[in-house]
């Protein structure tokens, strides 16, 4: 096993202890801060297999981006981690049940003879991965780019609603009422006569 291996096998190790962590912990905030850690040892694979564009993006835009916000969300909430920790321990059956099922469709979904491939060649030099990509994703793909848009967008819409709070010692203005003010409600021209200079001679 060469150096490759080593770095593969410890991502993996990173990737998996984290991912475990990301659903075992009780604070949503260390909770979010491991699926950093997931999102980054989850680049690292990709940059391993020359899709540098993929992982570079991962940590970019996930990291960068949407923890971030996931972050601010989770801690504008106000979560009461108390109650969570009541949860935690009646849903726990369930939750098992479900990583049981997911687990076996994994396994029977990797298995299969589509994942049976041979290891891949090398690219060129001059192999843009980013270019490939471009490609794949507004043609054969398109509609799945627009759903998946879809999806982020009401993603952002819900946050928003979910940190919306209305607080009686603030003062809001509505919009329509703004609009209908005239010149005459706000504006009074007043006439004033001209003074004339005195003479002091």
């Amino acid at each position: 096993m060469g150096f490759e291996g080593v770095l593969f096998y410890f991502f993996s190790a990173v990737l998996v202890t984290a991912a475990v962590a990301v659903i075992t912990l009780r604070n949503p905030v260390h909770a979010a801060l491991f699926l950093v850690v997931a999102f980054v040892a989850m680049a690292a694979h990709w940059i391993m297999l020359e899709a540098e564009f993929l992982g570079i993006l991962l940590v970019l835009v996930y990291v960068g981006a949407v923890m971030v916000l996931f972050l601010f969300v989770v801690m504008m909430l106000d979560i009461n981690i108390s109650r969570l920790r009541e949860g935690f321990v009646t849903l726990l059956p369930i939750g098992l049940v479900v990583a049981v099922g997911m687990m076996l469709v994994m396994a029977k979904v990797v298995g299969s003879s589509a994942f049976q491939v041979a290891s891949p060649e090398r690219a060129a030099a001059d192999y843009s991965n980013t270019r490939a990509l471009g490609e794949l994703l507004y043609t054969e793909y398109v509609l799945a780019f627009e759903v998946a848009a879809v999806i982020l967008l009401v993603a952002i819409i819900a946050a928003i609603v979910l940190t919306l709070r209305r607080r009686p010692d603030t003062k809001y203005v509505d919009p329509s009422e703004q609009v209908k003010v005239r010149r005459e409600d706000r504006v009074r021209l007043v006439k004033m006569q001209a003074e004339k200079k005195q003479d002091r001679s």
